[in-house]
């Protein structure tokens, strides 16, 4: 698949990688993967959510890539990856274990980072052998494991089974989205963004979101609506951070709110005031440096006992 355009320059335009490589996954998908950084730094891994891509995650890898070695792909049928019939939470996390057995070495450990459907991606993936392997830390960005249309606020509408049936129609919608038009700006703010965010972070993400095929947006809309990754988030043991705004209309912090209560070892929650569902981008900094701490905390400790 050819690069969605992007931001021309700042903090939003995806930096070029170090390396690019492919990784197949376990049904033979190929996944595409950049490596970001000095190859002998500790690593990250970032996984991107619905219809976004690894740009998704451009001020992210130009601040760690300074001194990580940072990994970051797209999800199957997203940016650069092909698109595939098999669209399951079981797929997201076999194309995460090809990606980390593609990129870190026997026994390394890094810190995984997940937004949304990446997050998700996480949850999947936890009782996997090779997730165990790898992962030394999780960072959870604005995600859920369970009734995801239904506790949506993305309809001004009250609670109960009209909303939950339309916010199904209105989320996995057919209809082509179209050029990113300033129409197209604010209706992607509303849903997705706080009221705050700025016009070139607004820009930034719907550039990302109109660059999905609409049948891959529609396939994967169809898997987020019936998803229930409960018993992976009691699965996932390692030391896990969560980070959402309190704007969130797609996955409002009533999901943050359920994953602090259900995870194993869970070492911090951050509520972000007036902040929407693309946390990475309206927060970067902060995004970030959660991902330094849980780097600086775990990841050495992880080399230093394995000298």
């Amino acid at each position: 698949m050819s690069r969605p355009t992007q931001a021309a320059g700042g903090p939003y335009a995806p930096p070029a990688a170090g390396r690019e490589l492919t990784a197949e996954s376990a049904d033979g998908a190929r996944i595409h993967v950049e490596v970001h950084g000095p190859e002998d730094a500790p690593a990250v891994v970032l996984a991107h959510g619905w219809t976004c891509s690894t740009a998704f995650w451009a001020a992210q890898i130009r601040d760690l890539a300074v001194d990580h070695r940072v990994v970051a792909y797209d999800q199957r049928g997203h940016g650069r990856s092909p698109s595939s019939p098999a669209c399951s939470t079981e797929a997201l996390a076999d194309d995460l274990e090809a990606v980390l057995a593609a990129t870190l070495a026997p026994g390394e450990k890094a810190v995984l980072a997940g937004h949304s459907m990446g997050g998700m991606t996480l949850m999947a993936a936890s009782g996997r052998a090779r997730f165990r392997e790898h992962a030394a830390a999780v960072l959870l960005c604005s995600t859920g494991s369970s009734r995801l249309v239904a506790e949506s606020l993305v309809l001004p509408m009250r609670a109960g089974r009209a909303r939950t049936w339309l916010t199904a129609k209105v989320l996995g919608s057919r209809a082509p989205l179209g050029p990113v038009t300033p129409l197209a700006r604010r209706v992607l703010r509303y849903g997705t963004m706080g009221p705050g965010s700025a016009p070139a972070m607004v820009d930034a993400c719907a550039r990302i979101v109109h660059a999905c095929p609409r049948k891959v947006r529609h396939a994967w809309s169809q898997v987020l609506a019936g998803l229930d990754l409960d018993s992976g988030v009691r699965e996932l043991t390692v030391p896990t951070a969560v980070v959402a705004g309190t704007a969130d209309r797609l996955t409002p912090v009533v999901h943050t709110r359920g994953l602090v209560a259900a995870l194993p070892n869970c070492v911090g929650s951050t509520e972000l005031p007036g902040l929407g569902h693309m946390t990475p981008i309206e927060a970067p900094e902060l995004v970030s440096g959660r991902i330094r701490e849980l780097v600086g905390t775990y990841v050495r400790i992880e080399q230093r006992e394995g000298a």
